[in-house]
């Protein structure tokens, strides 16, 4: 099966859940027999969901990052290093009419870090073929981005229990 018709969508915001959301749509897609390609920026940490969906037929995940904070002010060239292999596996992926779903998670974050330059996703936003979903996830979302999208979803903080002193939970937000 493939998507007549692909569209963009961003998930953005200071709320949590955009990843989530992502891969919900992923696992329903696959579900139906689409393939996905979910490329992770600036992560580097063995995550849950990567343990719970490797191996699943018709997705791949690859990240693109380590597990350490990266500097918005001062990335090591590391990090930079990292998100270009991203993008570069972002513009392999969409362009390759093997995937009907392409995730480029955190990629909103990656390109306000400077880690990927805006331009460079602009241009693959352009040359997406017809058939391919382009899901883009991070916070703070370039209005560009938001422009050329065709649904835009932000996730809005209104209460987090980490504000009561809640660490992040394996299985919850790992």
């Amino acid at each position: 099966m493939t998507l007549k018709r692909g569209y963009v969508q961003v998930y953005t915001g200071d709320g949590k859940g955009k990843t989530t959301a992502a891969l919900g749509l992923c696992l329903r897609a696959v579900g139906s027999g689409l393939k996905v390609r979910f490329i992770q920026f600036m992560k580097g940490r063995r995550y849950s969901e990567i343990d719970a969906l490797e191996g699943m037929k018709g997705f791949t995940i690859t990240q693109h990052g380590r597990d350490e904070f990266v500097s918005k002010d001062n990335p090591e060239q590391i990090d930079i290093e990292l998100a270009g292999e991203g993008l570069k596996a972002a513009r392999e992926a969409v362009l390759s009419g093997e995937y009907d779903i392409v995730v480029l998670d955190e990629i909103n974050v990656a390109v306000d870090f400077g880690l990927v330059s805006l331009e460079d996703v602009l241009k693959l936003m352009r040359k997406k073929p017809e058939h391919v979903e382009l899901i883009l996830t991070g916070r703070y979302a370039p209005q560009e981005f938001i422009n050329r999208a065709d649904l835009v979803t932000e996730m809005r903080e209104v209460k987090h229990f980490y504000q009561k002193g809640v660490e992040a939970r394996k299985g919850i937000e790992f």
